[in-house]
């Protein structure tokens, strides 16, 4: 895998001083996948992301535990970092599963 990418779709949508930005992205390996909105929004109100397909599992060691692995489903972890968004998934620095973004934002 490579680093994630992220395409905005060409059509967003209005609703008095807001937009609603929609997108997708690649899976990558490399870093967490940043979206600069800076170019469409002034401020971001919220940001969702959501996996393509089912969510894969990670597996995690929880000592106290029997049996002591056990397979986790983390959804995407989306921030919001000024005119920005940042995406990746669960125990990792990287979006490691596709997916598609929704953000609300003051034009």
């Amino acid at each position: 895998m490579a680093a994630s990418t992220s395409t905005i779709d060409p059509r967003p949508s209005y609703f008095g001083d807001r937009m609603i930005i929609t997108g997708s992205y690649t899976a990558g390996d490399t870093g967490v996948l940043t979206i600069d909105l800076s170019s469409m929004l002034s401020s971001i109100d919220f940001a969702g992301a959501n996996s393509s397909g089912g969510i894969a599992p990670s597996v995690i060691t929880d000592t106290g535990a029997v049996p002591a692995t056990q397979e986790v489903n983390f959804a995407p972890d989306v921030r919001i970092d000024g005119t920005s968004i940042k995406i990746a998934q669960g125990l990792t620095a990287y979006p490691g599963q596709a997916g598609t973004f929704t953000v609300i934002g003051r034009r």
